[in-house]
């Protein structure tokens, strides 16, 4: 059950014990043996770590006639989507997801590596001219370095790009983020493609192609240490396109086929499952097999137009289902219980964009707004937002409503005062919260206790920088909370 959920059942219930709830959650309360049986189950889901299941998606620009950034981002907060990955660190894309709620990948351009990864200064340099001025109001989680770069040759001929380059790369940024106090907060990957690997087939045999074994060992040892995740690009339309007469189109568009078995047991009903349970079999082989390390489907997707295999109607059936897919919290036949974040490529088509008809159209929408094909992204439990929607005759349409569940930040009921001060002070001050609703003659004033205004201070903080679990933490003393702490005419903002 996720949080969303959670939260329509614990306002029709829970109205009238939110201090039951806080002292649960806090491990300070024992619920008497007479308490009404839904109630205990209701805490006991509370009790249960939770999250809200959003899905990703690439937003690429490589077209002349696309809608802008803003517009962009404010429709995006009507619709499920949570995430949203860039190729670049466009300073516009950046400006208009802050204050969204919706977390930002941005990437380090291939062409950039070569010096990010030998000169610090460059790290630097372009940290603080193209990241930390859009910080905290933008949520950026990641950076991607590269894309595809272990195995993208140089100039269309057979000269690849160094690979130790991007692994140095990858460790300069990290350090630099480190000295920022932000290596917690945003995470250093790389997106690879399918080709690093030597075979993918059986899923459990996988190995990592002989030549990028050296680097992969490199990034792998970065991506564990650092609670990165391992990103792969995975299409298992190419598979179908370029062998037609051997797989299987329902299993290349994730559809329940009679299933693929691996000789140590696994049974895949499609092919994306196939491909990530390689990428992990890889992994293993390298002696990784005992640490925790995420694997995030950074890519995947199907063209609507460019050849036989690429129709609407295939890239709606696969677009349905790999959201779906997102959405299930559902791991691999090899690890059943890892969700798997997934990025679907990509929210636009692109006119521009290099190579065959079909790499010009993977996306959901035209550069007009127009759906190519209906794809629902609706978000049902989103609160204050209309329809989300391209009119295929206005373009653009739909409303920049509030996102997400409602949810709000108050301070812990027995935090230290001195802790609470500091934070009054800092959301006050540096923090940037308008603080005159807490001030004497305020709505928020009374009653007039540090508990009350580091609440609203804490919330006003908490709703301006995304809503992300780190922003109403507080040193400990912050605690998330479904029920509206808001009275009379003091009213707690939600964004």
């Amino acid at each position: 059950m996720d949080r969303w959920r959670i939260e329509i059942l614990s306002s029709v219930i829970f109205q009238e014990n939110l201090s039951i709830i806080d002292h649960l959650v806090m491990g300070s309360y024992h619920p008497p043996l007479s308490i009404e049986p839904v109630v205990l189950l209701l805490l006991t889901l509370l009790m249960v770590p939770v999250s809200v299941t959003g899905v990703g998606i690439n937003y690429g620009t490589l077209g002349n006639n696309l809608p802008s950034p803003k517009k962009v981002a404010q429709l995006l907060q009507s619709t499920l989507i949570d995430k949203v990955k860039i190729y670049d660190s466009n300073p516009e894309i950046l400006q208009a997801f802050s204050n969204t709620a919706i977390d930002l990948i941005v990437s380090l351009e291939n062409s950039r590596v070569a010096n990010i990864s030998s000169d610090i200064s460059a790290v630097h340099s372009w940290l603080s001219t193209r990241i930390l001025p859009f910080l905290p109001a933008t949520s950026v989680v990641a950076i991607a370095v590269g894309n595809e770069y272990l195995t993208t040759t140089i100039d269309n001929n057979d000269d690849h790009l160094d690979p130790n380059a991007l692994f140095k790369a990858m460790q300069n940024l990290h350090s630099v983020l480190a000295s920022h106090g932000l290596d917690r907060k945003i995470k250093v990957t790389t997106p690879h493609s399918m080709a690093v690997l030597a075979s993918s087939f059986p899923p459990s045999s996988a190995t990592f192609a002989m030549n990028l074994v050296p680097v992969m060992t490199d990034i792998v040892t970065f991506l564990a240490d650092t609670g990165a995740p391992f990103m792969i690009n995975a299409y298992p339309y190419f598979a179908y396109r370029d062998n037609p007469t051997s797989v299987n189109l329902d299993y290349a568009l994730l559809g329940n086929a009679s299933g693929v078995h691996d000789p140590k047991g696994y049974v895949y009903s499609n092919m994306l499952d196939a491909q990530i349970d390689a990428v992990r079999s890889a992994i293993d082989a390298l002696g990784f097999g005992n640490r925790s390390l995420e694997i995030t489907v950074s890519e995947s997707g199907w063209p609507s137009k460019g050849d036989n295999a690429a129709t609407p109607q295939n890239a709606k059936i696969y677009n349905t289902r790999l959201i779906e897919r997102a959405q299930s919290n559902k791991g691999t036949p090899m690890k059943p219980k890892d969700r798997i974040e997934i990025f679907v490529f990509a929210l636009f088509n692109e006119n521009k964009k290099e190579g065959d008809e079909s790499e010009r159209n993977f996306g959901i929408f035209n550069g007009d707004g127009s759906k190519v094909y209906e794809v629902d992204l609706s978000c049902e439990f989103c609160s204050g937002t209309t329809s989300f929607g391209f009119s295929e005759k206005n373009g653009l349409s739909g409303g920049g409503g509030v996102r997400g569940p409602s949810v709000w930040c108050v301070a812990k009921p027995h935090a230290d005062d001195k802790v609470l001060q500091s934070v009054l002070d800092f959301c006050c001050g540096p923090g940037g919260v308008d603080c005159r609703e807490v001030y004497e003659g305020g709505n928020c004033f009374q009653p007039n206790k540090l508990l009350a205004h580091a609440s609203f201070a804490m919330n006003a903080y908490y709703q301006m920088h995304g809503r992300n679990y780190w922003n109403c933490d507080f040193k400990g003393t912050g605690l998330v909370t479904f029920s509206d702490p808001s009275y009379g005419e003091c009213r707690y903002p939600q964004q």
